[in-house]
């Protein structure tokens, strides 16, 4: 059979497992199976055992349990609702105001948390029931913590980035420092759109708080100090070149433990708590990257890659034609898979695309972290949404369309890193040369 009818059989089987509701991880490693067993020669049951005990025996992989284990933590501590009152006094000179304690917080704790999820839940926890007692709109509240919430997986250190790193074997400490710039643009976006849509509806916005001194703002922000430390601690143990990702996320438990212990909310509940959460998610992302590992080498001794990038070539789509086709992939895709699925599901046939349009690994990681963000606000499968809907009781495509105009965001991101791809390329090259 040749590789048509195999990538045909290929893409079929997958959406019967993954329709069939099979684990994603479970599917992966099945389509591999069937596409290994089927049209190629090799001895499946070996190659399948030595490529998943391979991809669950990196090192690389040890910081994905670490900092999963530190975001536990935190969530968990009376560190996050002390950002509302650090954040709070600094805010209500900006149109919107308090609004923008939802985007800061989120970029704050996303340095710190690596999960988008972690971070709605956590500042959304906070901020939504004190936004709505202070007579803020509901749909922006919910519109700006499920797209502000998605910096989780831009800013570092981000769980993805480990998955892109480990899945296209680019350095994680390059894209760690690579996400740095375009996430502080991508929250500034966020900030400018929820000031513009303020002075646009006054009357949707409540009047000022009560003015403080500036005494009072110092203090109130002394909240902030405990968090702003650990992320010193972390990325700057990166940074200045003193500790690899691995280190850093040892370095990110221990300081998080040491927090909830001086703030008193480290108990054994609270401790056993983090660490079985920070488990579950591990092993699950770990499962699902063992499969894909598989998936990968399956997909190569089939040929369907480079068949698909032989087919991609024949098309001569310049480079931007080809991002706005994966774009489009993408999103279509985030409206079934998480984040990570679609990654580790596509990385064995879009990397060879993208070499061949010689386009850098590291910008399309950066690249692919933001579109996977897009994918978190797209109903019926957006992380975010789930995570708000448990937290307010409101419709998941109600929350998808308040969140419409962060997704759009997005897009305007995902055209500005085109045009200037030196956000993405400078900080890593004057840091790490």
């Amino acid at each position: 059979m040749d590789q048509t009818t195999a990538s045909i059989v290929v893409v079929v089987t997958m959406f019967l497992m993954l329709g069939a509701g099979v684990w994603v991880a479970l599917a992966l490693a099945g389509v591999g199976f069937v596409a290994m067993a089927l049209f190629t020669a090799r001895p499946v049951g070996m190659v399948m055992a030595t490529n998943i005990w391979g991809a669950s025996t990196s090192w690389t992989l040890t910081a994905l349990p670490l900092f999963i284990w530190m975001g536990e933590i935190l969530f968990r501590t009376r560190i996050s609702s002390d950002m509302f009152k650090g954040l709070a006094p600094w805010t209500g000179w900006l149109p919107g105001r308090l609004m923008h304690v939802n985007i800061i917080g989120c970029s704050i704790f996303a340095a710190v948390s690596g999960s988008s999820a972690a971070t709605a839940a956590t500042i959304g926890r906070m901020t939504i029931p004190e936004l709505n007692r202070r007579g803020y709109d509901p749909m922006m509240t919910l519109g700006s913590l499920a797209g502000a919430g998605t910096l989780g997986l831009l800013i570092p250190p981000s769980i993805i980035m480990i998955v892109y790193g480990v899945a296209a074997d680019v350095s994680i400490a390059r894209l760690f420092i690579a996400g740095v710039i375009p996430g502080i643009v991508l929250t500034g976006l966020f900030m400018l759109y929820v000031g513009g849509w303020s002075l646009l509806n006054p009357g949707r916005v409540p009047p000022p708080e009560p003015s403080q001194s500036f005494g009072e703002k110092i203090r109130d922000t002394g909240a902030l100090i405990p968090v702003m430390l650990l992320i010193a601690a972390v990325l700057g143990s990166i940074y200045v070149g003193i500790a690899t990702p691995t280190e850093a996320a040892g370095i990110g438990v221990l300081g998080s433990l040491v927090l909830a212990l001086v703030t008193g909310t480290l108990n054994w509940t609270t401790f056993r708590d983090s660490l079985f959460g920070a488990a579950h998610t591990s092993c699950m992302i770990g499962f699902i990257l063992a499969g894909a590992a598989f998936l990968t080498v399956a997909m190569g001794y089939t040929g369907i890659p480079r068949l698909l990038a032989e087919w991609i070539t024949t098309m001569q789509l310049s480079p931007a034609a080809l991002l706005v086709a994966l774009t489009a992939f993408f999103v279509v895709m985030g409206c079934f898979l998480d984040g990570i699925s679609m990654v580790v599901l596509t990385t064995s046939v879009i990397l060879p695309m993208v070499q061949r349009a010689g386009i850098d690994l590291l910008w399309f990681g950066i690249y692919i972290i933001i579109v996977v963000e897009m994918a978190q606000i797209t109903p019926p499968v957006g992380f975010n949404l789930f995570v708000l809907q448990s937290m307010t009781g409101k419709d998941i495509f109600t929350i998808g369309k308040a969140s419409l105009p962060f997704f759009l965001l997005m897009v305007v991101m995902v055209a500005l890193l085109w045009v200037f791809p030196g956000m993405v390329s400078w900080l890593p090259s004057m840091m790490i040369g």
